[in-house]
């Protein structure tokens, strides 16, 4: 089984390719670019894994982005574990919903589900399965925790019905290009959504009936159908965060309340106001008088103890100081 490791920059993935792994990989170059390439078995398995370069999207705009693309089209993953930052989900879910877009069955590892947690917030990771359509699998790269329930999905691993993610038109229009496209064309919803786009990485696939399509959906929206497109994506991906997301009822602590009150909207001015007028009024005002009345006694004591000291000693001394 070939299994592809996808995920954005930061997210984990190559923490989580070293404990699939135990770190025995094979390191090399992909073809033609200086890009590390890491390949392995995934422990007590047979199972080849590849760890590809960080990416956001699976729109080549970058050499990495490039490589993920041909790895996928090219070398024919069986399984695609994508790790999604959970912290930062709006972000990773971008990519999610082009890898859901491939005939390859695709594994969502959230990574860092713990410590959104400890923020007071709980993703429904069964629910988030039934919206996106696809196994998810809560994991800490870090702690090594959940990697025992991810290696049994991908034993398990079956396609789920690709669920439809934008609006009805476009939905119509990506049904209308996939059927008029050669039967042998691999990933078709896919390569479907980038005619859409004016992707011209897939131009030889651009016939007159596709382009026909697209004249006719262009003529439902404002905008160009690349910025449709990406537009309709983020609004599934917000509407998706919102319906998973719970917060906890966690006690608040004093930061807490504190935060609540000194970053309030109309009160953190006023009292950055009253905080800096206290302390020039302390500078200024308590301290000066304090320093003056030390001072004051200060030269009130020198003075007295000079009346004490003999006058012989004083004479001694300016006369020492006078000579050298």
């Amino acid at each position: 089984m070939k299994i592809g490791l996808v995920g954005n920059q930061n997210s984990g993935k190559t923490t989580l390719f070293n404990l699939l792994t135990g770190m025995n990989a094979k390191i090399g170059n992909w073809p033609g670019v200086t890009i590390e390439k890491k390949t392995g078995t995934i422990k007590n398995t047979n199972y080849e894994i590849t760890d590809l370069p960080g990416i956001y999207s699976l729109s080549p705009y970058s050499v990495e982005e490039e490589i993920s693309r041909k790895f996928v089209f090219e070398e024919k993953p069986d399984v695609i574990i994508n790790i999604v930052d959970t912290t930062s989900l709006e972000r990773s879910l971008y990519l999610t919903t082009q890898l859901l877009e491939l005939d390859t069955k695709v594994i969502v590892a959230l990574n860092m589900a713990d410590i959104l947690e400890k923020k007071g917030i709980k993703i429904d990771e069964k629910h988030l399965e039934e919206i996106i359509g696809a196994k998810v699998v809560k994991i800490s790269a870090l702690k090594g925790t959940g990697i025992t329930e991810l290696i049994n999905e991908i034993k398990n691993a079956k396609k789920i019905e690709t669920t439809k993610i934008y609006e009805k038109n476009m939905e119509n229009a990506i049904e209308k290009v996939s059927n008029v496209l050669p039967k042998d064309t691999l990933h078709k919803r896919f390569v479907a959504v980038k005619l859409l786009e004016n992707d011209e990485r897939f131009e030889e696939l651009n016939t007159l009936n596709v382009k026909n399509v697209i004249k006719e959906t262009e003529k439902n929206y404002d905008t160009d159908l690349e910025e449709t497109i990406a537009t309709q994506r983020y609004k599934f991906i917000e509407d998706t965060k919102k319906r998973t997301f719970k917060k906890m009822n966690n006690k608040e602590t004093l930061s807490d309340k504190l935060d609540k009150i000194f970053l309030n909207k109309w009160l953190a001015f006023p009292i950055f106001v009253i905080i800096m007028f206290l302390v020039y009024y302390l500078s200024v005002g308590v301290i000066r008088n304090i320093y003056g009345r030390l001072g004051w006694r200060s030269c009130r004591f020198i003075w007295r103890s000079n009346r004490r000291i003999p006058r012989k000693y004083w004479n001694y001394g300016m006369a020492k100081q006078l000579s050298g």
